[in-house]
């Protein structure tokens, strides 16, 4: 294999590979790349954990076609350290590989291995219906609930997120079972059907890819077309493609979580409710992170206590006319909703003492998040 390629349009690829080559694995060539020549003007770069998997293509000028596998963090920090320009990459046996800086006599080498070592990458079935929609839109959905997905690995249905196209709403639903947060936005003029369980590691890559993508079309709104196709799904924009093997198993009930009504409802500053919650959880248990909001007239009164650091409290003003409150929470729990949200108020609904809240911005009702509540 010879070419060769700008190093801009290379660096940007190969950064985008660092999340998904597996640097760990025991199969070692997971932790690499694979440099494929594609048609006579191109380069395809690609990385899989054999359940992620991303390819992208840049132009390159090719004078000898192959393939060679090399290790993505050693490719990347030698791409960083060339000077701007092109940049020669020869692997004349398939395995060892030079860079090489034109006009320059920086080089590097690095030991690869053949390409056809490297794993084949999942494509969609011939026919296989697509989906499309604005990337900001996707971004916005993971941005507002990934937050709360579970980081417990062995519990494969909470360590995701939901994700469901309904019509013309398409909707991102996620819980790792002491809160939920659900984004619902609606796409005019686009009717589909889809549901996937989409897994979180895959879900940090694509916030990742759809905040770069829009970065790179700047006044533009790029699109991205999702397609479901036997166990994976495959999220398509410009050159990129990254797949993801979708999770069996069977998400909760989410409906069923959600109050269908609450009997008290504050409104609330949202920047001065998570100024005090941040403040007074500082003096909070360390085991639990629990918080007492105590809500009378118009202010909520916020409290905390520990038996080895003592006690904190605050007040923020509130608009409430309903009857004396008390209810305990987890500070991190709201302070994560508080911080996924952009809006100047938020509705707090609330029931009983042991009930769950539900939080909700004033200005918009796209978007919710339950909490549970604890005993303090």
């Amino acid at each position: 294999m010879e070419l060769s390629v700008a190093k801009k349009d290379l660096l940007k690829l190969v950064s985008r590979m660092q999340g998904v080559a597996e640097r760990k694995s025991t199969m070692p060539v997971l932790s690499n790349v694979l440099l494929a020549v594609d048609g006579p003007n191109a380069l395809r770069v690609s990385a899989t954990d054999l359940y992620l998997s991303i390819a992208g293509r840049v132009p390159a000028e090719v004078k000898r076609g192959g393939s060679v596998a090399v290790p993505a963090k050693d490719l990347l920090e030698r791409i960083r350290m060339m000077p701007e320009g092109p940049i020669q990459i020869v692997a004349p046996d398939g395995a060892s590989t030079s860079l090489k800086a034109s006009g320059s006599p920086r080089r590097y080498t690095l030991r690869g291995m053949p390409g056809d070592d490297f794993p084949p990458l999942p494509s969609p079935t011939e026919g296989a219906p697509a989906l499309s929609m604005a990337v900001d839109v996707l971004a916005t959905l993971m941005q507002k609930t990934y937050f709360s997905i579970s980081t417990d690995e062995t519990r494969a249905h909470l360590n995701s997120a939901l994700f469901e196209w309904d019509g013309d709403v398409v909707r991102m639903v996620t819980t790792d079972g002491h809160r939920l947060s659900m984004m619902e936005q609606k796409i005019p003029g686009k009717q589909a059907t889809a549901t996937m369980l989409i897994p979180l590691k895959a879900i940090l890559e694509l916030r990742r890819l759809c905040d770069e993508l829009a970065a790179e079309a700047k006044d533009q709104k790029p699109e991205i077309a999702i397609t479901q196709s036997g166990s994976s799904a495959f999220f398509q924009a410009s050159t990129t493609t990254f797949s993801v093997k979708l999770v069996d198993a069977q998400f909760p009930p989410y409906a069923q979580v959600i109050p269908q009504a609450t009997e008290k409802r504050v409104r609330i500053a949202r920047a001065p409710l998570a100024d005090a919650l941040r403040a007074v959880s500082i003096a909070a248990s360390e085991r639990t992170g629990g918080v007492k909001l105590a809500l009378s007239g118009n202010a909520m009164h916020i409290t905390s206590e520990s038996p080895e650091s003592g006690d904190g409290s605050d007040e923020v003003p509130i608009d409430y006319s309903g009857a004396p409150i008390t209810v305990g929470f987890n500070a991190k729990y709201f302070l994560d909703v508080l911080g996924a949200l952009d809006e100047d108020e938020v509705e707090l609904g609330l029931s009983g003492e042991l009930d769950p809240a539900v939080v909700r911005p004033v200005s918009e009702r796209k978007f919710l998040a339950v909490v549970m509540p604890m005993r303090i």
